[in-house]
């Protein structure tokens, strides 16, 4: 049993950490009997522990009476866990140990952490404050700069190897569903349907010159191949027919998508309402963010897209900023499906420290906006579904990977070869961390003049041979849900797991894992979780 001594103010991180991280867990009292004191507070308590894990980045009165030196102190930091590199965002302390240390800052190469034995206990000095991290991940998230980094599962794998490091058996409900490695969840934004919409503006004069002349440019420097220039071509000679309604819109997609998914499920997320572009950060109105279509004029759409068991969710314009707005946006899209709640993600990413809240006061069940509009990776620093500090129920999707942030010539400027190794290694610490990898490819993405369906396919089968689990938005946030409602109850050395409400049979089942510690950090054996499950861990 891990406790945790930290400051009140910091109560609600360390609540939402140890959802991220599903182990036994307790703040710490005076009774606590645990093996592990996780102390982020100003004093160390008399404890039965046999590891006290101190996060501070402060000099302290325990530093001067166990005779920690500090060598350095930085604001903000990168420090290397291995061959992993984590940004610190708050202040860090370097010491002056001789050990190397399990953590190094990057550029000076002076430890971290640093460990204090005695015969009683060992003392591990962390210098940096873990909650406080924690807390600005989730509301403040990381700079596209380190958006490849998924820190705050580096924090989690810290800590886990700092406890099994010092020979202490821990149990754990990793974010795996049972018989898969992670969960990818396929989303795509509905923020053009058909081009028949556009007559005579920005988006029809931006496809006119993409699909001709930038066409050829895009062959000439490997992001397009001949055969998807001449299509490109015969796209614009087509345009006519189509606003003359003799020629089908190629811009309406659901069977091409259906084509490359197969047999997988996505969410959709639509627009609520035309010609309303909402208001932007600075409280402008920028017309090109309205929508040229209205979704009550594609039930047909819409119906087809839900009976082949995809979701329909909320792709939101004033939701981020106003509650009232969010519920009237919500009330529309559920008319239209027959849904009573839905999810939602904003239109081009708006979104503010309110907006948790505010989103959560609309009723909306999940958010699925966090992400880059520019680069792919991890604003939240984590692949798990979270709960934003500012939210008491709403849990967070977040976003990980857009084709627009790919191939657009303003952000990565990607050829599909790159794009595919681009996101190797998304896929890669998905499948060494778990949580989900969250995959936005817009509805005119598989047609003229982007053709980026073959990106999307061989982005699928990456997936699919990393052992994903492919699960719609809502379904995913519903197994999160599912993990979070499990709890610990320990009676002496035995730990029972109760999984408390519905069962909910539809989703995939979780995992107990326990971990055998050994000098190298650490195995572990998985097993199926069943309500009840029992196992025996230290004191």
């Amino acid at each position: 049993m891990i406790a945790v001594l930290a400051e009140e103010g910091q109560y609600p991180a360390v609540k939402e950490f140890f959802e991220l991280f599903k182990t036994p867990w307790e703040f710490f009292h005076r009774n606590s009997r645990c093996s592990v004191l996780l102390c982020a507070a100003k004093q160390i308590p008399e404890n039965s522990a046999k590891i006290v894990l101190v996060y501070e980045a402060q000099q302290n009165s325990f530093d001067r009476a166990l005779g920690v030196q500090i060598r350095s102190r930085h604001s903000g930091a990168m420090v290397l866990l291995e061959e992993n590199r984590i940004p610190i965002y708050g202040d860090c302390l370097t010491f002056g140990a001789n050990e190397a240390g399990v953590l190094m800052h990057e550029s000076s190469r002076e430890p971290v952490v640093v460990t204090i034995a005695s015969d009683r206990r060992t003392i591990v000095r962390i210098g940096f404050d873990l909650f406080k991290e924690i807390e600005y991940l989730l509301t403040h998230g990381q700079p596209p700069a380190h958006s490849a980094i998924p820190t705050l599962d580096l924090h989690v794998a810290l800590l886990r190897r700092l406890i099994l490091g010092h020979s202490i058996s821990l149990v754990e409900i990793p974010p795996v569903p049972d018989g898969h490695s992670f969960i990818a969840c396929l989303t795509h934004d509905m923020d053009h349907i058909g081009i028949r919409n556009h007559k005579f503006d920005h988006t029809v004069f931006g496809f006119l010159y993409r699909a001709t002349l930038g066409s050829v440019l895009d062959v000439c420097c490997g992001k397009k191949n001949w055969r998807q220039m001449t299509i490109n071509w015969f796209a614009v000679l087509k345009l006519p027919l189509i606003y003359l309604d003799l020629a089908a819109d190629f811009w309406v997609q659901p069977d091409r998508y259906r084509e490359i998914e197969k047999e997988l499920n996505s969410t959709f997320f639509v627009i609520p309402k035309k010609g309303e572009p909402g208001l932007d950060l600075k409280g402008n109105r920028p017309p090109r963010r309205a929508a040229s279509y209205d979704a009550a004029k594609y039930m047909d759409l819409i119906k087809k897209l839900q009976f082949g068991g995809n979701e329909i969710g909320l792709h939101g314009i004033d939701a981020w900023r106003d509650s009232t707005a969010g519920g009237e946006e919500q009330e529309t899209i559920c008319r239209l499906t027959g849904a009573t709640e839905t999810g939602v993600r904003m239109h081009w990413l708006f979104f503010s420290e309110k907006s948790p809240a505010l989103l959560e006061a609309a009723g909306f069940s999940y958010d699925s906006t966090v992400g880059y509009n520019q680069t792919i990776g991890y604003r939240a620093g984590t692949t798990q579904v979270y709960k934003p500090m500012t939210a008491t129920k709403l849990l967070e999707l977040p976003l990980h990977v857009m084709d627009t942030a790919l191939f657009y010539p303003n952000y990565m400027n990607l050829t599909p070869d790159e794009a595919q190794e681009a996101v190797r290694p998304l896929i890669e610490n998905a499948t060494r961390f778990g949580g989900v990898l969250t995959v936005n490819w817009h509805d005119r993405s598989v047609a003229p003049e982007r053709l980026w369906d073959m990106s999307y396919a061989q982005l699928l089968e990456q997936v699919r041979i990393g052992g994903a689990c492919f699960l719609t938005a809502n379904r995913t946030v519903s197994w999160f849900r599912k993990r979070r409602a499990v709890v610990f109850e320990q009676d002496g050395d035995i730990v029972k797991i109760k999984i408390p409400g519905d069962k909910e049979t539809h989703l995939p089942g979780l995992r107990m894992r326990q971990y055998h510690p050994d000098a190298k950090g650490g195995k572990y054996s998985d097993a199926p979780l069943t309500d009840g499950s029992k196992i025996h861990l230290d004191a």
